[in-house]
């Protein structure tokens, strides 16, 4: 007797409520989420997060060995995986592979979180060479991954895109000035996404963390206010992908802290924040 395909659980129908459209495989409905950077910090702990055994997760990154760490402990939890080590910056590699991953599993979701840090290292000046690698990879590679995700999500008018910013994109910072800028970019750029892209059935959110215990973190040699393990980061961001929401900060007090140093005039703010340590 032939298997009949199972509706997904309610989180993967929240994303994507077109689940007909996705591959069956064994009498399963399988859901496609794609992820970039998702060889360790945020991104591996986000492709575990959603790992379930109605999910196909697509992860890409520079670092082979430690994505495959990841594929195992995704498929430990049920799901399926692939991978592909691809740079962000590589715009006609990553679009292949998007749309390679859209043609074995229709793209639920896709999360644009591959990005690099740096910053004055307490020097007077950022160096040039950092400042143009940073905005490649963190806004470039932004751009990379979203607008293939838009073509392949556009004709079905379904589909769910989420764009990694930071809590240091609401206000210039001093002492990484590449890294502020390139995530307002990523920041504004969502927000701009998320009313434009409504009409059509994608829905956009756009996540701005505060400081998570990553790889990339772990080099900053200065305080770090309501540091949060990776795993809990990524919870709260899937419950906010999951329900669109237009956009998340966390934790909440650096939020208040973001928004009010955006909101004070500079004269107040300046001499605050060049006293700030420069980030490496």
């Amino acid at each position: 007797m032939r298997k009949q395909c199972q509706q997904p659980s309610k989180s993967l129908l929240i994303l994507d409520e077109t689940w007909h459209k996705a591959r069956c495989y064994g009498g399963v409905m399988i859901s496609g989420i794609f992820i970039t950077g998702a060889s360790s910090g945020l991104g591996a702990a986000l492709a575990v997060a959603y790992a379930t055994p109605n999910s196909h997760l697509f992860l890409s990154g520079r670092d082979t060995l430690r994505l495959n760490t990841v594929v195992d402990s995704c498929r430990s939890k049920g799901a399926q995986a692939s991978v592909r080590a691809v740079d962000v910056t590589d715009g006609p590699a990553l679009a292949q592979w998007i749309t390679d991953a859209e043609a074995i599993a229709p793209l639920a979701l896709v999360i644009a979180n591959a990005g690099i840090s740096g910053g004055t290292g307490g020097g007077a000046k950022e160096p040039d060479n950092q400042t143009r690698k940073i905005f490649a990879v963190n806004l470039d590679g932004v751009v990379n991954t979203v607008l293939p995700a838009i073509a392949v999500m556009r004709p079905r008018h379904r589909g769910q895109i989420a764009l990694i910013s930071s809590v240091a994109g609401f206000r210039g910072q001093p002492s990484a000035p590449a890294y502020s800028a390139s995530k307002a970019a990523v920041r504004v750029w969502g927000e701009g996404l998320r009313g434009s892209l409504a009409k059509e059935g994608i829905g956009v959110t756009v996540i701005c963390p505060g400081f998570v215990e990553t790889r990339m973190t772990a080099v900053n040699r200065f305080p770090m206010p309501f540091l949060m393990p990776a795993d809990r980061a990524a919870g709260l961001m899937r419950r906010a992908i999951d329900a669109n929401r237009a956009r998340l900060t966390y934790p909440w007090p650096m939020a208040v802290m973001s928004w009010l140093l955006a909101a004070l005039p500079p004269a107040w703010t300046d001499p605050l924040l060049t006293r700030l340590p420069g980030k490496d």
